[in-house]
């Protein structure tokens, strides 16, 4: 017993996670990385090779491996080479020491936590040393961003002019945060997220050494889960393999990492999309009952989504390895079908939606609220489409099926009540009021609704708008009309914007264009619109123009001013009076016949007189 026992321990000490067993040991292992690699060969075989570099990127793409073996191409020694060499297949004299962090020419430091000046001060005092065995003494510096600003500039004299036998390597992830005087001073290498297919080709090499049987749609979920880097991917594949007891399957990958099934997914997309309530609730509510976290289901369904845009973009998506088979085919098929008005409205749903279920006490019923709005809204029109189709006097554009395939209504009497469309214009041959509206069926799902008047409104008709009841007309013909109204109604706060911010281009009855200034408040036009309907007994259009248009109020009333101060100052009357008294000022100009009776201040310097009197 004692001597199993014992066996046992041993094997489990000498057991070393993925991450560490398969670290790459030389440029030819790093996965994802090819430019560097090719600057490096570059550089190292016409003897550039630089004082210092820069590794950045996220976490977990190689950058403090990489940072190894470059102080292990840097030191490279064999019986027949002795020169820095990328080419590392025959391991060298100090190889294995650096490659396990413990050569004594090659110092690996923490940032994080030797932040000081004090830390980099013994940095300059050793680095006047020779190495004790190596060709350079190489600073790895991790999470150099860490430092603090006092510790950088001390740096800064050492990394601009370093012995020749000093080589500086420094790896961070917030490549932001590191003053330009030293990025300007290291060669910079951004080490890129690794693609999908190739953290699958490298797992499932791995996989495949370690005699372990993994499903690939088991590898394309760990692929997507790290997000590029392959220490989480191997990371997840070590957990996964512990997990299932040295097999690994989709289903145990899925349930360790809360993941909904893809092909569910694809599932319940359809559903929302076709507005059937009732089945994407079921849906959702099957696959939270295997496990699945309800944000995590909508974040698939936001990635499968952008997965159907880009599809009708970039056909070539299709070949990413990370895809599963339901993905490629169904995801084209969504991607022919749906338009793109749909997609970004969705998208944007999803993405107010999911930090709501992350942050509720009850992410079921937040994330269920969620696709209940996305279903409803699944076919509705952009607000652009309908009012182009109103002014048309075509229908409303369809959307998806009803939820048992059948199309939806169009007659009244399936509708029941809906909310009013825009009335018809009336007295005779009367423009088509178009509605549409999406309500629930006693089965979860949604019914389309469209009222159309038989005979279409012409393309070139406006409805003229039609009197207030109970409100006296009255006319507006200019700005000064609206400010007028605003000062009788004592709306004082709607004058000023109405002077300061808007901009007339034209105005007919019932109708007005402007043009606003940049400082107009967004919800200026909306307010204009109801006042104008209060306070004048009829409905208007009011509409942005792209013209400029003319001043604004307050700019004549100020241009008004500004001429008035001048003929004031031109007046001989005034002039002789300025000159008389020296110091003197035009304070006061009264124009009668301006809007508002408020008197101008205007400071204009004077020259003062020949003579010494003043008044």
């Amino acid at each position: 017993m004692s001597e199993a026992g014992n066996s046992g321990t041993e094997k489990a000490a000498a057991y070393r996670v993925l991450a560490r067993k398969y670290r790459p040991a030389n440029f030819s292992e790093l996965i994802g990385q090819e430019p560097m690699v090719r600057t490096l060969t570059n550089a190292f075989a016409t003897g550039r090779i630089a004082q210092a570099w820069m590794l950045t990127g996220v976490r977990g793409v190689g950058k403090t491996t990489t940072a190894r073996i470059l102080a292990r191409a840097l030191n490279y020694k064999t019986s027949t080479v002795d020169q820095p060499s990328v080419d590392l297949a025959v391991p060298g004299e100090h190889c294995q020491a650096i490659m396990e962090g413990r050569h004594v020419d090659v110092i690996e430091m923490d940032a994080a936590s030797h932040t000081g000046i004090d830390d980099i001060r013994d940095i300059i005092e050793r680095v006047r040393y020779a190495p004790v065995s190596a060709r350079y003494k190489v600073y790895i510096i991790d999470e150099v961003h860490m430092l603090s600003t006092q510790a950088f500039n001390g740096l800064l004299k050492t990394l601009e002019e370093p012995p020749p036998h000093v080589k500086f390597i420094f790896a961070t992830t917030e490549i932001r945060k590191v003053p330009i005087t030293v990025l300007s001073r290291c060669q910079r290498f951004d080490l890129r997220r690794i693609d999908a297919g190739a953290l699958v080709a490298h797992l499932s090499s791995i996989a495949g050494k370690e005699g372990i049987a993994v499903d690939d749609d088991a590898l394309a979920m760990i692929a997507r889960a790290a997000e590029g880097s392959a220490r989480d991917s191997l990371s997840i594949l070590d957990q996964a393999i512990a997990h299932g007891s040295g097999t690994v399957s989709a289903e145990a990958v899925r349930a360790m990492l809360g993941l909904a099934d893809r092909a569910r997914i694809v599932d319940l997309f359809e559903h929302v999309m076709k507005g059937d309530v009732a089945a994407a609730l079921a849906e959702f509510r099957n696959q939270y009952d295997t496990g699945a976290d309800p944000a995590a289901v909508l974040t698939d369904l936001a990635e499968f989504n952008h997965l159907v845009t880009r599809l009708r973009f970039v056909p070539t998506a299709l070949d990413d390895a990370s895809l599963s088979e339901d993905e490629r085919r169904r995801g084209a098929d969504f991607a022919k079908a749906l338009s793109v008005r749909v997609l970004s409205r969705t998208w944007q749903m999803l993405l107010k939606g999911i930090p709501e279920v992350q942050s509720s006490n009850r992410p079921v019923s937040a994330a269920e609220m969620v696709l209940i709005r996305l279903a409803h809204a699944a076919d509705l029109p952009t607000l652009d489409e309908a009012l182009k189709s109103l002014e048309a006097g075509a229908s409303v554009p369809n959307g998806a099926p009803h939820s048992n395939g059948a199309p939806a209504s169009s007659g009244p009497a399936n509708t029941g009540p809906a909310s009013p469309g825009p009335a018809s214009a009336g007295n005779g041959g009367g423009a088509s009021a178009v509605a549409q509206t999406r309500m629930p069926t006693a089965n979860g799902g949604a019914q389309i609704m469209r009222l159309v008047e038989a005979e279409p409104m012409p393309a070139a008709f406006i409805p003229a708008p039609e009197p207030v009841a109970d409100a006296p007309a009255v006319p507006v013909k200019s700005l000064a009309d609206i400010v007028a109204l605003a000062d009788a109604q004592r709306d004082m706060a709607f004058k000023v914007l109405v002077k300061r911010c808007v901009r007339l281009v034209r105005i007919e009855p019932g109708r007005i264009d402007v043009s606003l200034t940049d400082d107009a408040p967004k919800m200026l036009l909306n307010e204009l619109t109801a006042k104008l309907r209060a306070w004048t007994g009829r409905s208007w259009l009011v509409s942005l123009s792209k013209e400029e248009g003319g001043q604004t109020l307050a700019e004549m009333e100020s241009t008004k001013r500004e001429n008035a101060l001048l003929d004031a100052k031109s007046d001989p009357t005034v002039a002789a009076i300025l000159a008389r008294f020296p110091g003197a000022k035009i304070i006061d100009v009264r124009i009668p016949d301006a809007p508002e009776a408020d008197a101008v201040e205007a400071e204009v310097p004077v020259e003062p007189a020949a003579d010494d009197d003043e008044t």
